[in-house]
């Protein structure tokens, strides 16, 4: 997992909803929407929830 899917993952972990996410890291939602899709394909998770459960099993987050 990249820092920016960390930095990303870190955001969604909180409950913030897309958009607010999207403002934080100065991106669009739709930027948004494929980070988190291209990096839940590379953990093997079907959703951003699981990704974030894959992280913090880690320790990562």
């Amino acid at each position: 997992m990249s820092a920016e899917d960390l930095r990303l993952f870190r955001l969604i972990a909180t409950g913030l909803p897309i958009e607010a996410v999207a403002r934080r890291l100065d991106l669009s939602e739709r930027t948004v929407r494929r980070r988190t899709r291209a990096a839940c394909d590379r953990l093997g998770v079907g959703t951003a929830i699981e990704a974030v459960v894959w992280a913090a099993h880690r320790g990562l987050l």
